[in-house]
């Protein structure tokens, strides 16, 4: 009787055996067990695919992270540059704005407006590569790699034209000098941009002191203490008592002979000064444009770094 009760029981033994080792060996195949696969572990055996539940996307290598580091540091630097551009604009409007009398310029022609369009797009473009390379994302990446592009489009395309057109700069430049000198008292900015001109060059007027009679406020018909003066940024010795500057200096100057006003103002003009000093530093210019260009590239280099990791993963 207990050898004929003994084979059924075996029989059970190896038939729970061999129900429960297909079980354990799905659990040793199984490499990336983690507290969120405990459900995954019920579902039937021809529901489970090793090969796509444990699909890890590969580390980022060294490179990869130390690109990332360096492209956030690089925009953040950036983007520190662009704040404070802006912040300076937003001042130097708000000071102009609250002057008495003071009237804003036309959109090209504000250097203060200009400045603050551009702190503006440099700081977004700047944000948005910091925040690419924070959060790898590639929408961002894509944005700032794009905006780095257009701007060097657009430089290329402003060298191109000021190449073609550069028989016709000396004449732009005299408008620009014609246009700051008629509105050289409404606005201060242009005012202190002439006075340094003025005074660094040792120049005075376009193309003589004479031009000042153009501004209604130095005209020799003018009411005023300014009349028939030029700015005391064209005086030879504008300074009083080698302290302070003698706004007054050059009071007259417009009715002395040539000879006369000599002793008292510069005699030449800026715009020839002006186109000197371009030719003079061409070198510089150049190399100034190669650097900016420099940057946009290194720029454009990681984004498209940081992209193609990005993509991979993905």
């Amino acid at each position: 009787m207990a050898p004929g009760r003994a084979r059924p029981r075996g029989a059970a033994v190896g038939g729970e055996r061999a129900r429960l080792l297909p079980q354990a060996a799905r659990l040793v195949e199984l490499p990336c067990s983690s507290d969120d696969s405990d459900g995954a572990m019920d579902l039937p055996a021809s529901e489970l695919d090793p090969a796509v539940s444990c699909s890890i996307p590969p580390s980022p290598s060294a490179c990869s992270r130390c690109v990332r580091h360096l492209a956030f540091l690089w925009n953040l630097l950036f983007l520190l540059l662009g704040l404070l551009a802006l912040a300076v604009g937003v001042w130097g409007l708000l000071a102009k704005g609250s002057a008495a009398g003071a009237r804003f310029a036309p959109l090209g022609s504000d250097p203060m407006l200009l400045l603050v369009l551009a702190g503006l797009s440099a700081s977004a473009v700047s944000l948005a590569g910091c925040l690419g390379a924070l959060r790898s994302s590639p929408y961002l990446l894509r944005f700032f790699l794009g905006a780095v592009l257009a701007f060097a489009g657009l430089e290329v395309l402003a060298a191109l034209l000021v190449l073609a057109a550069r028989h016709r700069l000396r004449d732009a430049l005299r408008d620009a000098l014609l246009l700051c000198l008629l509105r050289y008292q409404d606005e201060p900015d242009l005012r202190f941009l002439v006075d340094e001109v003025q005074r660094s060059l040792r120049c005075c007027g376009l193309g003589s002191y004479r031009d000042w009679e153009a501004n209604p406020y130095f005209n020799c018909s003018a009411p005023g203490a300014q009349a028939c003066s030029v700015p005391a940024s064209c005086c030879l010795d504008p300074w009083q008592n080698g302290t302070v500057v003698n706004a007054l200096c050059a009071a007259g100057a417009l009715r002395l002979g040539d000879a006369a006003a000599g002793t008292v103002v510069y005699m030449g003009g800026c715009v020839a000064q002006l186109s000197a000093w371009f030719r003079s530093q061409a070198g510089a210019i150049v190399a100034g444009a190669a650097v900016l260009v420099l940057v946009e590239a290194v720029g454009a280099l990681m984004a498209l770094k940081m992209l193609g990791d990005v993509t991979a993963r993905g």
